[in-house]
């Protein structure tokens, strides 16, 4: 079978999408130990009449979705599991955009995060020469072997396994056909002494964007913060000394963050919740997929309509009306070093007092001052080579990535 790769079109509005995304099952091949998921299943998939209607109340709706272009993506669980009805639902919003005329049709792109096991596979490998000019996909791996295989560990009884053989397989395959994705890899407090040789690993396997973060959840022990900083001290080292900055990228490393900022003018909401829409097997919207009940370890789930209803405005409004001042502390707000530093906002609900999403979570505070005290020593060495060497400071290859 030959699964020739076009070029993607110049059509994309990159940066003016709405996001819309369909949990096609809760089911995955691994239990990963730092996963926010909480009640992963084998029951709960997605009917196709489910995702139809879905697809018909968006699109009969123009008028309420004005954003120049759409993300639809797809995620479980593992949403490769559901490659057959993903291929239908796709198949279905191609035609029907076209025959509605949509504004979308040809702005569009199917996205998606996937462990990789299972990207090989005939089913998958068809759907992607299939609809290669509107597609983005992310494998995660979590560096090398021993880190990788520390969480990402198969779902079976007995003796845990791990997947990194399963899905570092796929590696080659998959930058073959898109040489410029990037991998997601996730941090918690057991592989802190991993991320430096990770990152190296990662970049010899030839993945040259490496997008990274810490897990927002609070996990974090003492002492973690300095272990963290060594790390990507260690990792400054060698970026920098060995010229891997030319040609490779660390979303841990930008010059944008550790400032202070202006609650006038910096005030707007890290998390896209509200303005985003997730549907679930039942058909239910959401305003982002960490407000489904499988992703709340405490609350109660929001739910803002359903596929029979429509989208609940009053039960959406609260989400619009979020930005930083909102839901911070007072210490956030003034913090010398605040931005950059990170929020996902179904976790700022889950782990709050009340049932209220304008408290912030800030489990992640020393980790993020620890990232930013070592982001100014790379960027400070880094300038002082280029100077050196008489050369301008590099371009930012990093497109910031944002839950």
């Amino acid at each position: 079978m030959d699964y020739s790769i076009k070029e993607t079109p110049e059509s994309w509005q990159e940066g003016m999408a709405k996001n819309i995304t369909f949990i096609v099952t809760k089911d995955c091949q691994l239990a990963c130990k730092y996963c926010y998921l909480v009640g992963k299943n084998t029951k709960e998939r997605m009917p196709w009449e489910v995702a139809r209607q879905a697809i018909d109340y968006i699109l009969d709706h123009e008028q309420d979705f004005p954003e120049e272009s759409v993300i639809w993506d797809f995620i479980g669980g593992e949403p490769f599991l559901e490659i057959d009805l993903i291929d239908r639902i796709c198949d279905y919003l191609k035609t029907e955009m076209f025959r509605r005329n949509h504004h979308w049709f040809d702005s569009y792109r199917f996205s998606f995060s996937t462990n990789g096991i299972n990207y090989h596979e005939e089913k998958v490998q068809r759907f992607i020469a299939k609809n290669r000019e509107h597609l983005s996909i992310g494998i995660t791996i979590d560096g090398t072997e021993r880190k990788h295989d520390m969480n990402r560990i198969w779902k079976v009884d007995g003796a845990e396994r791990g997947s990194y053989a399963d899905v570092v397989r796929n590696i080659p395959l998959w930058l073959s056909q898109f040489p410029d994705a990037g991998t997601k890899v996730t941090i918690s407090s057991l592989d802190l002494p991993y991320i430096k040789e990770s990152v190296l690993h990662l970049y010899a396997l030839g993945i040259k964007e490496v997008n990274i973060n810490v897990v927002f959840e609070d996990v974090w022990q003492s002492g973690d913060d300095r272990l963290f900083e060594d790390q990507l001290m260690s990792l400054a080292d060698a970026i920098i000394d060995n010229d891997l900055y030319r040609h490779y990228a660390c979303s841990f490393f930008s010059e944008d963050i550790g400032k202070p900022m202006d609650s006038k003018t910096d005030n707007g909401n890290w998390c896209g919740a509200g303005r985003m829409l997730a549907i679930d097997a039942a058909g239910d919207f959401y305003p982002c997929t960490r407000f489904a009940q499988y992703s709340l370890r405490e609350k109660k789930a929001i739910k803002i309509g359903n596929i029979h209803d429509g989208i609940n405005q009053n039960r959406l409004r609260p989400f619009l009306t979020l930005d930083r001042c909102t839901q911070s502390p007072q210490e956030c707000i003034d913090c010398e070093m605040a931005s950059g530093c990170a929020w996902c906002q179904g976790e700022n609900y889950d782990a709050a007092e009340t049932s209220t999403v304008y408290q912030r979570a800030t489990a992640i505070c020393k980790m993020h001052k620890a990232r930013v005290r070592a982001n100014n020593y790379y960027w400070n060495k880094l300038f002082r080579k280029l100077e050196q060497m008489g050369e301008e400071r590099p371009q930012s290859k990093l497109t910031t990535v944002k839950c």
